[in-house]
């Protein structure tokens, strides 16, 4: 019974240890700088940056233990065989362990480099519609002002259904629907947006609304959703999914074919597939088949890993990520999965 006891705690040990590989060339010591965030920082100690907990280590008697500081200095130790990540504050704040929630800060600081404006402003005029329904029952524009058919920023508009007064909404036209590659299921719609405006009036069945934004001329019959606030401002915490992901990057929403670092695809899972937002996923690249000269026969070339993606808005079926590193050229139909 020992033994089987022992060999279990080898074991895991051995996969704890697995997990936390710790990259080649690591500092034992590291001194923070003004700018350094979570995920810079244990990209200097670990191959996997998302892996971050299983080093930073928890101390409930230490207050604000998640804070960090330009001049801090990071010692890497080992404590029961494994590596832990000690803070040495100086005199004035002591040495503390850190815990998981170490620097839980906003996108913006937490990897400097992604141009969070970009993602915001793509999340402000981009939407998904989970069903046909959710879409065909939405308000609509009924008329422009003066009948005209077509209406820019500044004008008034009159739309029909059940819409607030003194409300927010933002104009919507039927973009692309999305069904997936492999199973045909309908997963939602790209709503592509139009513009924005306030409804300041209602009588009867028809609301007034004056537009207030536009990127292009609204038209007859282009749906009203509710604004949204929508933008990243919460904390962010790099991780990996809970659940196995095999999923595939279904569109570049801003309509380039060929996808690059810091783009922003749509991938065919989403919130009822486990996915989070934070959650980083690993692209592969499809490999070709082949035909081999000598025995005559078709090969498949493995899929190569070609890229790093994370998830930043989650859908019920669908969810938009931003491409963080890509070795080559990424594209439609390339492979997700568990980094």
């Amino acid at each position: 019974m020992r033994k089987t006891l022992l060999a279990l705690l080898l074991l895991a040990s051995a996969a704890v240890q697995a997990q936390v590989q710790l990259k080649n060339g690591h500092p034992e010591t590291y001194t923070v700088v003004q700018g350094d965030t979570l995920w810079d920082i244990s990209g200097k100690f670990l191959s996997k940056p998302w892996k971050w907990p299983e080093i930073w280590h928890a101390n409930p008697q230490v207050a604000n233990p998640h804070l960090i500081y330009p001049g801090d200095r990071l010692s890497l130790v080992y404590i029961d065989g494994q590596p832990r990540i000690m803070l040495n504050r100086g005199a004035s704040r002591g040495t503390i362990k850190l815990s998981p929630q170490v620097r839980s800060t906003p996108m913006a600081e937490a990897i400097p480099t992604i141009p969070l404006e970009a993602i915001n402003s793509f999340l402000l005029s981009n939407r998904i519609v989970n069903s046909k329904e959710d879409f065909n029952q939405a308000p609509y524009v009924v008329a422009g002002n003066a009948e005209r058919v077509l209406s820019g920023k500044g004008d008034r508009l009159y739309v029909r259904g059940d819409v607030d007064n003194n409300a927010a909404y933002g104009i919507y036209r039927q973009g692309r629907t999305y069904i997936d590659p492999d199973t045909k299921e309908f997963l939602g719609i790209n709503a592509d947006d139009i513009g924005g405006g306030d409804v300041v009036a209602i009588e009867g069945e028809v609301g007034t609304l004056v537009l207030n934004r536009t990127t292009q001329e609204v038209r007859i019959a282009d749906r009203l959703f509710p604004t949204e606030e929508r933008a990243i401002t919460s904390t962010f915490v790099p991780s990996e999914p809970k659940e196995d992901i095999e999923g595939l990057i279904l569109d570049v929403p801003r309509g380039v074919t060929q996808i690059g670092q810091f783009d922003v695809i749509t991938l065919n899972k989403g919130i009822r597939d486990g996915l989070v937002e934070g959650n980083v996923l690993a692209v592969y690249k499809t490999g070709e088949t082949v035909r081999d000269r000598i025995s005559g026969t078709s090969v498949k070339i493995p899929d190569e890993r070609a890229g790093l993606v994370m998830v930043f808005r989650t859908y019920d079926k669908l969810s938009y990520g931003l491409v963080l590193y890509a070795s080559r050229q990424l594209a439609v139909m390339d492979k997700v999965k568990n980094p």
